[in-house]
């Protein structure tokens, strides 16, 4: 086969974990639509099927493994020809996919190597590594997520990050910036950014925390309306970053903040930096100070020693309504990381109790502080249209995407896909609010 030949080859890709690992994907995809392949999203449509896994716990490396199994079966039934498997699940478990039936499997510094490994499968003459390309988004054009950081260097007991993604590495500045401003150029209004964490960023490659300097750079970016801060560890969540983001028009008033529990005790056994006091002084300071940011947040439930009391405690928290969104996750006992050595692992059962009773708690939560939008106006990104509802859907600045509440609203004017626009809330369902273009 020659290389124009192999140009007229269709690729497809299966997106797993999260979105640090989506923005890898779309980077491999921007490399081979630069080299001439197209891309199709219909993997029955594709000669050649990525699966970019997630390994985080063990239901994400049973979904990269069902994953990996059903396109074996596609290529067993002639439906793909070629099989290659990406993401954290190779790069943690590379000597086990030898197992699977799969035509390559890349751990992730390989990901630059994508194109040339497609033609050694073809018995084509490899080419130098793409270097020139632009991310295919594989969302909505609205927004994109800015990986300004991979890895990380919080080593905390149940995490596998560290030695899947090595330590924590910040990208450069300028190569943010370059890329914020492609990303803008081609229409995108938000840019998300994440890393491991975020609050973190330039520590590594500065000296000095940096992520206030980035974010005033991003700002400048002609196109680009909306910024978001994910994942930002509470220790790093300082009064001078609250005030620029109060300050910043272009900076949502929204805070993505993990913080797994609340009892100090188990704080303790997790390494996690920050201790019952500063979590509740930090909590209380952002909602008191600054009422108009909307909060998220994240929490482990069962984690090895977890008694009745110290669960109470975590529910005790959580329904004091701080937070307008969060979610819970039952511990997950993984090989490789501290806590799987740890006594006292709460039974399966009992995890899955605790867990169900306290995402109803906040599910309660989360659904009054949604009907208190009820008759107000809000602006409004709008991210896609719905043919077979007729509406608009999009999110808010205190709404981010993928995670959080839509925003769904019917219009006969002139509106598009990107667009921000004014709407007023009149319903909410439970999952979406209901708005009226204004």
């Amino acid at each position: 086969m020659t290389k124009e030949e192999l140009k007229n080859k269709r690729v497809s890709a299966i997106s797993l974990g999260c979105d640090k690992n989506k923005v890898d994907l779309e980077n491999m995809l921007g490399r081979l639509k630069s080299y001439g392949f197209t891309i199709t999203d219909a993997v029955e449509n594709a000669d050649i099927v990525i699966v970019n896994t997630c390994a985080f716990i063990q239901p994400a490396q049973e979904e990269a493994i069902y994953n990996i199994f059903r396109m074996e079966k596609l290529r067993e039934m002639g439906v793909v020809e070629k099989v290659i498997v990406t993401g954290c699940f190779p790069e943690r478990y590379y000597e086990l996919c030898r197992v699977f039936k799969v035509d390559s499997y890349l751990r992730l510094r390989e990901n630059e190597e994508i194109c040339g490994v497609i033609e050694d499968l073809y018995g084509v003459t490899r080419s130098k590594p793409i270097k020139s390309f632009e991310r295919v988004l594989t969302n909505s054009p609205s927004y994109a997520f800015l990986k300004i950081a991979d890895g990380c260097d919080n080593v905390c007991s149940y995490c596998t990050i560290p030695r899947i993604r090595g330590r924590y590495k910040s990208t450069p500045i300028d190569d943010l910036v370059s890329e914020a401003k492609n990303l803008a150029e081609r229409g995108v209004k938000e840019l998300i950014l994440v890393a491991q964490d975020t609050t973190r960023y330039g520590e590594d490659l500065y000296g000095e925390n940096c992520l206030i300097k980035l974010c005033d750079k991003l700002s400048k970016i002609k196109g680009i309306s909306w910024i978001r801060i994910h994942y930002a560890y509470p220790e790093k969540v300082t009064d001078e970053l609250l005030d620029y983001m109060y300050k910043n028009p272009k900076i949502c008033k929204y805070l993505d903040i993990p913080l797994q529990h609340i009892d100090d005790a188990l704080l303790s056994s997790m390494r996690r930096r920050l201790n019952e006091e500063g979590t509740r002084n930090l909590i209380e300071k952002i909602k008191y100070t600054y009422p108009e940011f909307a909060l998220r947040s994240t929490f482990i439930v069962g984690y090895p020693g977890e008694s009745k009391k110290q669960f109470k405690k975590l529910k005790k928290f959580i329904a004091q309504g701080y937070f307008d969104y969060a979610g819970f996750f039952p511990y997950s006992k993984e090989n490789n990381t501290a806590s799987y050595f740890m006594k006292n692992h709460v039974n399966k059962f009992t995890k899955k109790i605790r867990t169900n009773a306290i995402r109803k708690l906040q599910q309660n939560i989360m659904t009054e502080k949604a009907k208190d939008l009820i008759g107000k106006e809000i602006e409004v990104l709008v991210d896609y249209f719905d043919p077979e509802t007729g509406e608009f859907c999009g999110h808010s600045q205190k709404l981010s995407p993928l995670v959080d509440f839509g925003v769904r609203f019917v219009d006969n004017s002139n509106i598009r896909v990107c667009d921000i626009v004014k709407v007023k809330i009149y319903d909410f369902d439970g999952v979406d609010y209901k708005g009226e273009l204004l």
